[in-house]
């Protein structure tokens, strides 16, 4: 069986088949469809459908042939299988002629005898084919030109040429020349970068030329030393002094040594290192003192000091403690003038002076309040769909229910009565973009809320409606809490 020429050509005669058509294996089996597709007057594609499957057309991308076109459904069966056999589908507005062995019938006529069933939104013409029939169907600006032919012919697998299965032939000549090659070049680089050729070294006049180089080495710089200062020098010969006394001390007291109860850790007795604390915590106390009390040093002394607080206590209550401004004492705020009493009222005496600020900082931690305003919340009813099943409409309106609160609740703000009920009608375009969102009804709801509410529908996106459009009534009823 020769091969299938173009559509509107002459088909080959069978003396003109060559020897290559001749020697294929020939496919048997029932006929299959081959189809071209014509717009503006031309042939733009040419398939044969070797497969006996449906063939689909429209605008989804799953169809056999794609037709960018809103008039059909996404994938509609233009020749379906029953069975065995194929039939034609067409609808009111395609036009076309098919020839049967009734003869050649336009679509036209063909409807009254033609089976009328339901492809999904639409209702399509049926008439049966045979492997006979031919013809043309006109959809838009498209021309499908259809028959039936013999299967192509099954292609042979790929084979190896011979030479190449007989095994690979290897060249001895040349593979023994190019080995040779190989070893003396990379021989010759090997015995450039060794040593052998090098000349043999003695060992022990390497290492008496070593000694001798070491010693002709010139001697290193002499290091300067810094003089020391004389005060420096005298502290040194006091402290070298000091450690020779202390064994002859130690030894002049028996069982007393460096660390005994009655000496210091440098040969200072106890009673003399008490007396120089004493002597730090009445200066500190002299310092806290001369200290006005709006500066930061009285906070830090108090805090950061050693001074016992006993020291501290006796000078508040001493005549000449606390008096504002003054260079003698502290402000303590307790008289106009006169010694301040430990204990008296405004003070709290000297152990409260850490807490400052303690009662302000309560009383301003329980002064503020946080104000919560109204509150309401949104029903999304039962969204209606017509015109075009749409897939995932109720999960998609269910999720713009925490949208319409919010939209709600910035209504509260302006009015906290307000309460209503409004219906949004939305027009989905055939990709499930919104292409229009309309309110209805939207009683004692004010305008804010429902312009918000229309937006919020306007930017949701739905799955493709089947049938290539559809419509979408979402009921929305708010009231505050």
């Amino acid at each position: 069986m020769t091969q299938q020429p173009p559509l509107g050509t002459q088909p080959q005669r069978p003396g003109q088949m060559t020897a290559v058509m001749r020697a294929m294996p020939q496919a048997t089996g029932p006929k299959v469809l081959r189809i071209g597709l014509v717009q503006g007057g031309k042939v733009i594609e040419e398939r044969v459908i070797k497969q006996r499957t449906h063939v689909t057309v429209g605008p989804s991308e799953k169809s056999t042939f794609v037709l960018p076109t809103k008039s059909l459904p996404p994938t509609f069966k233009l020749f379906e299988l029953v069975g065995s056999d194929y039939v034609l589908n067409f609808l009111d507005g395609m036009t076309g002629r098919v020839a049967l062995k009734t003869g050649i019938s336009d679509l036209g006529a063909l409807r009254a005898q033609a089976k009328r069933v339901q492809q999904g939104p639409v209702t399509s013409y049926q008439i049966q084919l045979n492997e006979d029939a031919r013809g043309k169907v006109v959809v838009g600006e498209t021309t499908f030109l259809f028959q039936f032919v013999a299967p192509p012919p099954v292609q042979p697998r790929p084979q190896l040429p011979v030479s190449v299965k007989s095994g690979v032939e290897i060249d001895w000549t040349t593979t023994i020349i190019a080995a040779f090659s190989f070893l003396f070049h990379f021989g010759l680089i090997g015995s450039i970068y060794s040593d052998w050729m090098d000349p043999p070294v003695d060992d022990d006049l390497s290492v008496a030329q070593l000694i001798e180089s070491v010693k002709q080495l010139p001697p290193p710089p002499p290091v300067e030393q810094k003089e020391e200062t004389p005060v420096l020098a005298e502290a040194t010969a006091t402290a070298a002094a000091a450690e020779k006394e202390a064994p002859k001390a130690a030894g002049a007291t028996g069982q007393k040594g460096a660390g005994s109860p009655g000496k210091g850790a440098g040969n200072m007795s106890d009673a003399r290192a008490s007396q120089l604390s004493n002597e730090l915590a009445q200066l500190d106390v002299a310092m806290l003192a001369s200290l006005n009390s709006g500066g930061v040093a009285t906070d830090r002394v108090l805090s950061n000091s050693e001074v016992p607080f006993a020291l501290l206590d006796q000078a508040a209550a001493s005549g000449a403690a606390a008096g504002r401004g003054k260079v003698g004492g502290l402000d303590m705020g307790g008289g106009s003038g006169g010694a301040y009493v430990p204990g008296a009222g405004g003070g709290g005496g000297l152990s409260g002076l850490g807490n400052k600020g303690q009662g302000e900082g309560a009383a301003g931690a329980g002064s503020a309040k946080a104000v919560k305003g109204p509150t309401g919340s949104a029903s999304v009813g039962g969204a209606s769909v017509s015109g075009g099943n749409v897939a995932n409409a109720a999960s998609v309106v269910a999720g713009m229910a925490a949208g319409f609160r919010r939209c709600y609740n910035r209504g509260l703000q302006e009015d906290p009565s307000m309460k209503g009920s409004v219906r949004i009608t939305a027009k989905i375009g055939p990709n499930g973009e919104v292409l229009g969102a309309t309110p209805s009804g939207g009683g004692g709801l004010s305008g804010t809320v429902i312009s918000c509410v229309v937006s919020r529908v306007a930017s949701a996106q739905f799955a493709a409606p089947e049938g290539g459009g559809a419509t979408i009534v979402i009921p929305i009823s708010f009231a505050s809490q």
